[in-house]
């Protein structure tokens, strides 16, 4: 009977043990937070977080934190944000830090934005100082400029700048800086492609910006545009030329002669097509012409042989037909040779 009465004297002396060494580890932790004006619990809070595997020290410091910069997050909300996957020091670093910038930002919408894979801190960052993106992205674009092409023909080359700043409501689903890139480059080309002439763009770059800004590209992204700003436009194809105008200019009379050249051959092409139907037609008609007078033959023959005409009359017939010829002889001698007939 003694020795059962020490062995339950020993396990509850080592359970006391346990206990009280779990208590003192987590007491300093409560005492700091009692102090900080940020009060936890020991048995729900403290004592609770190390069953589930929870850092107290990393929930009760920015508890903590939270709490001097005046955010209304309780430990809870934090526990189950961790144990969520988040990062609950970024999360509360966002809200203190959107806060002081006077950005409404409450718990639930940036751990949702955390959670997300979203990098909050730099939302927040980027929300109260806008940044500048490249359009098009040097690292994805082999020449860093945009090509496109004026209702004159000419091609230019434009680089811009676009300033935009996080919108913190959409930024769960909405699209990221490669959209925003895309969608402003082909608002410059589409705009580049309506003016008139290419000395319009250059003479007023800031016109290509307004209507892209105009176009709402942001919609449904995770930005909002700022400014879109024509930062380099040229001519392609000119290289360090300073007279920019007298070599397109030199460049449009060559073409239009190239182009003059090749309708002056077409005309001439047809012109030999035409002149060689005609020959043809020429030709095909002396074919008739002598497929007809090959039947005269034939006639006189079919009419000898049915009594329609005799040997005297075909006899005739040949000497008028020698008349004629010789006749037609002396007048074409005649017509040629005028001085020696007379």
């Amino acid at each position: 009977m003694d020795q059962i009465i020490l062995v339950l004297t020993i396990i509850a002396a080592l359970v006391i043990l346990a206990l009280l060494a779990i208590v003192m580890s987590v007491a300093l932790l409560w005492v700091r937070a009692y102090a900080s004006q940020a009060p936890v619990r020991i048995w729900s809070d403290l004592i609770g977080m190390k069953l589930r595997r929870v850092p107290p020290h990393q929930v009760v410091l920015t508890h903590i934190s939270a709490v001097k910069a005046g955010i209304d997050v309780t430990p809870g909300m934090l526990e189950a944000h961790y144990l969520a996957g988040g990062s609950m020091q970024n999360v509360v670093r966002a809200m203190i830090a959107a806060d002081k910038a006077n950005i409404t930002l409450h718990f639930q919408q940036a751990a949702a934005i955390d959670l997300a894979g979203r990098n909050i801190i730099d939302a927040v960052q980027t929300s109260v100082n806008p940044k500048v993106i490249d359009c098009p992205d040097p690292a994805k674009s082999t020449s860093g400029m945009l090509d496109a092409v004026a209702k004159d023909g000419i091609r230019l080359l434009v680089k811009a700048r676009v300033t935009v700043r996080t919108n913190l409501e959409s930024l769960v689903g909405g699209a990221t800086e490669d959209t925003i890139v895309a969608r402003v480059g082909q608002g410059i080309v589409s705009a580049i492609g309506s003016m008139n002439s290419y000395k319009n763009v250059l003479e007023n770059p800031d016109a290509i910006s307004r209507r892209v800004l105009e176009s709402g590209l942001d919609a449904q992204t995770a930005f909002e545009i700022v400014s879109i700003d024509i930062a380099d436009v040229s001519v392609a194809g000119v290289g360090q030329i300073a007279n920019v105008g007298a070599k397109l200019e030199a460049d449009r009379a060559e073409a239009d002669k190239i182009m003059r050249q090749a309708e002056a051959e077409g005309r001439r092409a047809m012109a030999i097509a035409a002149e060689q139907e005609m020959r043809a037609r020429v030709q095909e008609m002396q074919a008739k012409v002598i497929a007809a007078q090959a039947e005269v033959p034939l006639a006189l023959a079919e009419s000898l042989r049915s009594g329609n005409i005799g040997v005297m009359d075909f006899y005739k017939m040949q000497n008028i037909v020698a008349d004629t010829a010789m006749r037609e002889s002396l007048s074409g001698d005649d017509g040629e040779n005028p001085e020696e007939n007379k």
